[in-house]
């Protein structure tokens, strides 16, 4: 799979459309982070969830509150918010402003791993980033970048497909999986969730019994 970044910066309009046309879209584009320390962490995206109006799975299906005020603003925003008290979720918002629509990166593929990680970590280097807690430990996303601006030059930024990667994905050489979410207890019919088949970095892959 190509983790070569294209460094054609995705532009805030890209993303202002529904999160249903985003997240799919969103497959084999590259997040950058730029740490604190000034190291920087390139991440081919390869799982992403989409969360929509009207969506009861998502926190925006009551009503604006202090915590998902993020979502109702224009697309380009972080939106990053705990989970389980311990682990960090990261968002994306899209569509029109005024319109809760995100979509949740749920897997990266790292294209180098960052200095100083656990050892026991580096052992499965492709499952370092494999889930939403994990990658934003990995890229230090924490409540800090919530409601910040993706764009190149701040501290976290997309790019957007490969030329090669997209070459492939017309072929056939790279394809991807359309399912239902995971880890909700509403909206689970919703075929939301898309990844690029058969990468391991994906959190979870749908398993098909043999005959």
């Amino acid at each position: 799979m190509d983790l070569t970044s294209s460094n054609q910066i995705v532009e805030l309009s890209w993303l202002a459309r529904p999160s249903v046309k985003v997240a799919p879209e969103l497959l084999g584009c590259t997040l950058v982070r730029r740490l604190p320390s000034g190291e920087t962490l390139c991440g081919l995206i390869v799982e992403t969830e989409a969360y929509a109006p009207d969506d009861p799975a998502f926190h925006a299906y009551r009503r604006r509150t202090e915590r998902n005020w993020v979502v109702f603003g224009p697309a380009g925003r972080c939106y990053v918010y705990r989970i389980y008290r311990l682990y960090h979720c990261f968002n994306i918002v899209t569509d029109r402003e005024g319109t809760p629509s995100t979509v949740l990166i749920r897997a990266l593929q790292l294209k180098s791993l960052p200095s100083g990680l656990d050892s026991h970590l580096v052992a499965k280097p492709e499952r370092v980033a494999a889930g939403p807690g994990k990658l934003c430990n990995v890229m230090q996303i924490d409540r800090s970048l919530n409601g910040g601006v993706l764009q190149f030059g701040e501290s976290i930024w997309l790019e957007h497909r490969s030329d090669q990667f997209q070459q492939q994905l017309n072929q056939g050489a790279i394809t991807l999986t359309q399912t239902t979410r995971i880890g909700i207890t509403q909206g689970v019919d919703l075929p939301w969730r898309w990844y690029i088949s058969n990468c391991p970095a994906v959190s979870k892959q749908i398993v098909t019994s043999a005959k």
